[in-house]
């Protein structure tokens, strides 16, 4: 049986618990219970590529740039991005290792800071949808808008946070390198999505001030990497269609044209459950016979040998 190649896309509950404080101490106990799945994954002789979030994460460096502005310049948002993906990365890499030598495992980890083209025109950058950052309420929120700017929306219920564009990613810059690494290596890849840049029409590149999704960016590197599985880990077992309401009904095994037919109808929240959607049908639609998969962290392994998780086919 050949070897099955996935990209597995973690979210923000598999780098900080809720209620914990955000410092780099509490992150790396959280990851250090991530990479245990992981680590599993490998033994089990899968071939993997890691993407992360950063959300929380780069809206906080954001926020320490912005309150040392006295003493030292402000950093450009796509620079904030980069400084997320190397100490996420780091994190990620220094957990993941040990996991792997527990497990008899000699297999490297390495983080490559990634650059992802995006349309300098694409339409997200009139739409903010992309939440960074921590949660205010909603008196906090409107001050936060009229002292500083920033563009604040609810989050699916959660509280209000700062909202920046999200554009869809359309070529990962390093891919070479992980390709050449990929049957040697587990990277860690496209951090938060990768950090955006557009292509200047003699070639060069250029950060801008955005996040792209990372589930849609992982979806992108599955598709070019010729992945067997899309895992999406989350908070949540399964996708549901009327979530948190009395009628609320989990997905086992979807179809692209019903996945497409359930977003139509708004049963996904923008900025959550809908762009792990959309990047299950991104990566389904264009390779047939293979699978993506949403399902919580903790639910993993499981899900991986069908017996729970959103399986899109």
């Amino acid at each position: 049986m050949a070897i099955a190649k996935i990209v597995v896309a973690l979210g923000g509950n598999a780098l900080q618990s809720k209620g914990a404080p955000a410092t780099a101490d509490a992150q790396l106990e959280v990851v250090k219970k991530t990479v245990e799945y992981i680590a599993e994954m490998s033994r089990l002789d899968y071939e993997l590529a890691i993407v992360h979030g950063n959300g929380p994460q780069v809206g906080n460096i954001v926020l320490a740039s912005e309150a040392a502005a006295a003493v030292v310049p402000v950093m450009p948002f796509d620079v904030c991005g980069a400084m997320s993906q190397g100490y996420i990365g780091y994190h990620i890499q220094q957990a993941l290792r040990h996991a792997l030598q527990k497990k008899n495992r000699n297999v490297p980890v390495v983080t490559i800071i990634t650059q992802v083209v995006v349309d300098e025109n694409d339409p997200a950058f009139k739409n903010p949808t992309k939440p960074i950052g921590p949660f205010y309420s909603e008196a906090e929120a409107k001050s936060i808008e009229t002292e500083k700017g920033y563009i604040m929306k609810e989050d699916s219920g959660r509280g209000w946070r700062r909202v920046v564009a999200s554009p869809m990613p359309k070529r990962i810059v390093e891919f070479s390198c992980l390709k050449e690494l990929w049957d040697t290596t587990i990277v860690i890849t496209a951090g938060g999505g990768g950090i955006p840049v557009v292509e200047n029409k003699d070639g060069s590149l250029r950060g801008v001030a955005a996040v792209i999704d990372k589930d849609l960016a992982a979806a992108r590197l599955a598709d070019d990497i010729e992945a067997d599985v899309l895992m999406i880990l989350t908070e949540v077992d399964k996708v549901s269609l009327n979530f948190n309401q009395p009628d609320q009904k989990d997905l086992d095994q979807v179809s692209v044209e019903e996945a497409k037919q359930y977003i139509a109808e708004g049963h996904f929240a923008p900025g959550s459950m809908l762009p792990k959607v959309q990047a299950a049908v991104n990566f389904v639609k264009d390779n047939p016979g293979k699978k993506a998969i949403i399902t919580s962290l903790y639910k993993a392994l499981d899900a991986l040998e069908g017996k729970t998780g959103t399986i899109i086919t």
